[in-house]
């Protein structure tokens, strides 16, 4: 029996409008019901997170920044961080500037950007129809270095770094991987999310890869949850569709890829469900955990 369920939020829970189906929240209830902890797992913002898990009522912790910290929500607490050190954080933002190349921060309470663009324009599309309290807190401004460099303190868990263009993200891409003791994500494909402005559907498209400080994966993340639960490995089934999503694939009991992954998660999967427009995470749980 699996006793803890890991899920991936962008691409896997969230269809392509970044909403949680009926079908999914019902499944994931009644997991809960039967006992089995449930945990999302996203490279998102701790605040962007804490929404979608208050929504699930799968509120006790979450996962964020790609595994670079793990949150108790209950004693609304660190269990478990890896931060960027800051001066790597500084060499990034650099990078980035150097080459006007579009960059957000995330930090414990906030994410950091000077515009509306990309990734944030999506979480900023959500926060439209979400109260205060459940909104991804997004800050924006002009002299991110500076504010970085003045606050060395406060902690770094994840850069995602975007571009519409692929050959000028190729090229930094391979100035980013240079920069040694941090780990930058080999994304092989164009992120694509979908947003309504009234009428119309809006495709958000484009390359990024985020970077994280060394060793940092969801699994690590969930390993030291496993440790605080006394749960086995072999009892952890995770859910995902992305390459931040391999680690905690492999190395879990049940390693379940969404069918609008990538081939090269496709092949490490031990299961494979339907895609996240079409209940995936439900016939997952149901499956694996319900006994439908």
């Amino acid at each position: 029996m699996y006793k803890l369920i890991a899920i991936d939020l962008d691409g896997t829970l969230l269809n392509s409008y970044g909403e949680i189906s009926k079908k999914s929240k019902e499944a994931i209830k009644k997991a809960i019901e039967k006992g089995v902890h449930v945990v999302l797992a996203s490279g998102r913002p701790i605040s962007s997170v804490k929404s979608f898990a208050n929504e699930i009522e799968a509120n006790n912790y979450i996962i964020c920044g790609n595994g670079s910290a793990l949150y108790d929500m209950k004693n609304e607490q660190m269990v478990y961080t890896n931060p960027l050190n800051t001066q790597k954080a500084l060499e990034i933002i650099k990078v980035c500037e150097d080459n006007s190349l579009y960059y957000s921060i995330y930090t414990g309470n906030m994410t950091i950007a000077k515009a509306l663009n990309y990734n944030i324009l999506s979480y900023n599309y959500e926060n439209q129809n979400k109260p205060e309290d459940k909104k991804t807190n997004i800050k924006i401004m002009d002299n991110i270095y500076n504010y970085i460099q003045e606050n060395e303190n406060m902690p770094v868990f994840k850069m995602t770094i975007c571009d519409e263009d692929e050959v000028i993200f190729s090229r930094i891409l391979a100035k980013l991987k240079e920069i040694k003791n941090v780990d930058v994500l080999d994304v092989e494909h164009m992120s694509r999310k979908v947003i309504k402005y009234g009428t119309q559907d809006v495709t958000l498209g484009y390359y990024y890869t985020e970077i994280t400080n060394n060793n940092v994966n969801k699994w690590n993340a969930i390993e030291e949850l496993a440790k605080r639960l006394q749960i086995k490995n072999e009892e952890i089934m995770t859910i995902g569709d992305n390459i931040n999503d391999k680690e905690m694939t492999v190395n879990s009991g049940l390693g379940v890829i969404m069918g609008n992954s990538a081939p090269y998660m496709k092949e490490v999967a031990d299961a494979i469900v339907s895609d996240n427009n079409n209940d995936g995470v439900a016939e997952a749980i149901e499956k694996y955990v319900l006994n439908y």
